[in-house]
């Protein structure tokens, strides 16, 4: 029996306090030193990185490692970890339930269809050119883990999540020490790189006088941005929060059944189907939305329970913590004979998502080549909210279709890139054949994302 004054009891607490109080501080920093405030570096970034600061000048003067020690329970690390990759999850499934309104024409399809193609054709060359760098390292280091590379669509495409799911899986299944740090740099590296390049970009559009950035605050809600028609009430029986969050916790369950099913009827597959929980999660989210309105439909239910406001919240609140604890949870002195290569990849994915994103912009959304580009360079080196963030500089009341682009192009995202995500777990065994591989898959998606323009006929 556990005494409550034991630090088991309070270990894993004090580590959520101080992932959320570093939130704070890093929101009154950034709201009150000007450079930061007009940085666009999100502040869980930089909460996160105040953490890895603190944690590094702690290890230094006191010479323990001070996630390690018993205020945090005696394995920080550990649990910096778990938070990463179950909120990960818990933010898509919150996402998944919000609605999706608006009926699309054909010309907004095809729009969609070719930003989800883009997503994954920013993933293929993020991998293409990881690989090579991480394939050439090999010939200098020997003993180096050659798929390495193909952790940088993970960190700055999918993010810290799926950076430390990757990693996890190369440390534990194929003998690459340090992954789970490695990926977890490569996925702050993004961030950095959402930061810098859409500075720069909106600094450039600005001395073109097509902007002004504005760093003021957001305006205040309307009422029913907050709570549409027919919804239970805010403050019921059961607090309106309380059923969001059971909602999402609900699938959340459904997916670990699922997946518990899923690893037993394949063993051999476990590592790679618990690593995509937040793809399950989203799965069995829809399933329940689904179901919830089927018996709306039947009037069986007779109130909407799911509220998109509240949802959002929610999943912000999971993705915040999410960015947090993943940089927090980056383990320097692991790095050590690593930096140099993580720096060569960083640059690179800065340079090749930037360039990349603006020429597909530029050819196949030229009535908003500017907010496109913003959203998917924001994205696809951070997080959606990064992208929504860079996007908000421009255009601000979401005049363009750029924000509802970022929202729908998931399913043909998820469609054409889980073939890379099996690809992932090939590249340690077969490394120059994933590369390959990768090489035919990109031209392939390029060939499909420009077909309009290579096939004059195709409309």
């Amino acid at each position: 029996m556990s005494n409550f004054w034991d630090f088991s009891v309070w270990g894993s607490l004090n580590l959520i306090a101080v992932l959320l109080f570093s939130l704070l501080a890093a929101n009154v920093l950034k709201n009150t030193i000007k450079p930061l405030k007009v940085s666009l570096i999100p502040t869980s970034v930089l909460g996160g990185l105040i953490l890895l600061v603190f944690a590094g000048i702690y290890d230094l003067i006191s010479g323990d490692v001070m996630f390690e020690t018993a205020f945090f329970g005696g394995n920080g690390y550990t649990t910096l970890e778990i938070i990463t990759y179950h909120t990960l999850a818990l933010g898509f499934i919150a996402s998944s339930f919000k609605t999706a309104n608006g009926k699309l024409t054909k010309k907004r399809t095809v729009e969609i269809f070719n930003t989800g193609v883009t997503t994954v054709s920013t993933y293929l060359i993020q991998a293409v050119f990881g690989m090579g760098i991480t394939l050439a390292a090999t010939l200098v280091m020997k003993d180096f883990f050659a798929a390495a590379g193909i952790l940088l669509p993970f960190g700055y495409g999918q993010g810290t999540g799926q950076a430390l799911n990757y990693g996890t899986i190369y440390e534990n299944e194929f003998g690459f020490v340090g992954g789970k740090t490695f990926g977890l740099t490569i996925a702050a590296f993004g961030f950095l790189s959402a930061s810098i390049g859409g500075v720069i970009h909106l600094n450039l559009l600005k001395r073109r006088g097509k902007i002004i950035v504005s760093t003021e605050e957001e305006g205040s809600l309307r009422s029913e941005q907050v709570q549409s028609e027919n919804e239970i009430p805010m403050q019921g029986s059961m607090d309106k929060i309380t059923v969001q969050i059971g909602l999402v916790m609900a699938a959340y369950m459904l997916a670990f059944l699922l997946m518990f099913l899923l690893g037993n009827l394949l063993p051999g597959m476990k590592s790679v189907i618990y690593g995509f929980n937040f793809l399950l999660g989203v799965l069995t989210a829809t399933l329940v939305k689904l179901v919830l309105n089927f018996f709306r439909r039947r009037n069986i239910i007779k109130r909407e329970y799911i509220n998109d406001f509240l949802m959002t919240r929610v999943s912000n609140f999971f993705f915040d913590v999410m960015v947090v604890a993943g940089i927090a949870a980056i383990r320097l002195g692991i790095l050590e004979r690593y930096w140099g290569i993580i720096l060569i990849l960083g640059v690179v994915g800065l340079v090749i998502t930037y360039a990349y994103n603006y020429y597909i912009a530029k050819v196949l959304f030229p009535e908003y080549t500017e907010e496109q580009f913003l959203m998917m360079y924001g994205m696809l080196t951070g997080t959606a909210s990064t992208g929504i963030i860079l996007l908000r500089e421009l255009d601000g009341d979401f005049k363009t279709p750029a924000a509802d682009n970022m929202v729908y192009q998931n399913f043909p995202a998820i469609v054409f890139g889980f073939p890379m995500m099996l690809l992932a777990t090939l590249a340690p065994v077969k490394p120059v054949l994933t590369f390959g591989i990768l090489v035919v898959f990109l031209a392939g998606m390029n060939l499909i994302l420009f077909r309009s323009k290579i096939f004059k006929f195709v409309k």
